[in-house]
Formats: structure tokens, C-alpha cells, sequence
């Protein structure tokens, strides 16, 4: 079975980016996997930044785009507070990583995931308990 994942919004943009066709796939596998499992997070950051991305990037519709984002709520959907923001911000500066990033950690944190799924940090390392990991390595 599947740890408990947190998916990053590079996942889920790479799910509709028909010009990766490799990294589509495991995207998708990874996806219904999850899915399939009861076992993927998002939050309502990475939601918002699905959409931006593909409408504005891949240029996707934005009625698809917002059909992909119900099904991408299908996960369980973290809620974030003030003391996640400020946790975010804790992150940030003791890791030197983005505040979105930091975000991106807390949520998975505070979810109880086991694993991030993302391009965007140091693949292997363990950040409050949660391995990240680059499923496109």
C-alpha cells in the first residue's frame, strides 16, 4: 500500500503536460495509485496553483482545468490556519527553501503524510518528518 502522500502542484501539472509525456504518465499512475488507495493530500495552495499553471502555462481551458481541480479534490483537501502560515515562515528561515515551500512542508506536516511528492526540493531529504521525494528521478 502507499504511504500517505502530499502531492506537490508540479504533480498535478505534469498530469495534463502532453509535452512530457514520461513524466505524464508517472503522474497519472501516481495519481490513480492514491487515489485508488485513499492515501493523496493537496491543499488548497497547490489547487490554486494548478490552475494558474495550467491555464496559463499549458494553456488548458479553464473548464478543464476546473474539472481537474474537482478531481484533484477528491484527495483529502488540508485546511491552513494563521499558525501554519507563521510555521511556513519558521521554515523558511531555519531551511532556507521558499516561503511556498515552507508551506508545501507544514501542510504535509500537519496532514501526517510520510512523503512529499515534488521537483521543487532536495530529493531524499526529511524535513519535520516528511521525506521528500522527486518521482521524475
Amino acid at each position: 500500500m502507499s504511504a500517505r502522500s502530499f502531492f506537490d502542484t508540479n504533480v498535478l501539472v505534469y498530469m495534463a503536460d502532453k509535452d512530457e509525456p514520461e513524466k505524464q504518465q508517472r503522474a497519472l499512475s501516481l495519481f490513480e495509485e492514491h487515489r485508488r488507495n485513499g492515501t493523496g493530500v493537496v491543499s488548497p495552495q497547490v489547487l490554486q496553483e494548478y490552475f494558474a499553471a495550467a491555464t496559463r502555462k499549458l494553456k488548458l481551458d479553464a473548464h478543464v482545468a476546473r474539472r481537474n481541480v474537482e478531481l484533484f479534490g477528491r484527495f483529502e483537501v488540508a485546511t491552513v490556519g494563521v499558525e501554519d502560515v507563521l510555521a511556513a515562515i519558521d521554515l523558511h528561515l531555519l531551511h532556507h527553501i521558499s516561503f511556498w515551500d515552507g508551506l508545501i512542508l507544514r501542510t504535509a506536516t500537519q496532514m501526517k503524510c510520510a512523503v512529499l511528492l515534488t521537483e521543487d526540493l532536495q530529493d531524499g531529504r526529511v524535513f519535520e518528518g516528511v521525506r521528500v521525494a522527486n518521482p521524475f528521478r
